[in-house]
């Protein structure tokens, strides 16, 4: 994974990865997983210009990117986090673990992703992982029977990882 998009970053990456793929209208999903790996999200900029690589229209590209939950139209950050909030979940109390995580990213239902980009945080509808409720995924990670603190303490030692980074 790489920088966020900008707008001066250059299309080369795109052209790589349409090359990579034959610039084949056949593979826009695989193109279109790729290009947001590098991105982290798909801008609209490059989704129009994978529109006119591969001689399709714009609007059908579009079509497929928002039909996907897997694709994103906005930048997400680098640390993807995503509580279920299922009926199982939110009887075992994941109602109470969104909230200590919103409050500790100053996060909301409509403000999903950090200022600094370092975290986004989204609840979703069901993990497929019930009996391990109330579940909790950061980074492809699952965490079962997270509890408030729990969770916190994942986010604490992202920061600390980070800053050791930095």
């Amino acid at each position: 994974m790489s920088t966020q998009y900008s707008a001066a970053h250059s299309f080369n990456k795109v052209m790589e990865i349409l090359d990579r793929y034959d610039r084949s209208e056949n593979k826009i999903i695989p193109i279109l997983q790729a290009v947001q790996e590098e991105y982290r999200y798909l801008p609209q900029e490059v989704l129009t210009f994978i529109a006119t690589s591969l001689g399709v229209s714009p609007a059908r590209l579009y079509g497929v990117a928002t039909f996907y939950s897997h694709f994103s139209l906005e930048p997400k950050g680098k640390h993807i986090i995503k509580m279920c909030d299922g009926t199982a979940c939110h009887v075992r109390g994941s109602s109470k673990v969104i909230d200590a995580i919103r409050d500790r990213l100053k996060l909301s239902a409509k403000k999903i992703t950090t200022d600094d980009m370092m975290y986004t945080f989204e609840t979703v509808s069901c993990l497929g992982a019930c009996g391990l409720a109330p579940v909790l995924v950061v980074d492809d990670e699952i965490h079962g029977q997270i509890t408030p603190e729990q969770a916190l303490a994942l986010i604490d030692k992202i920061d600390a990882e980070e800053k050791e980074n930095a």
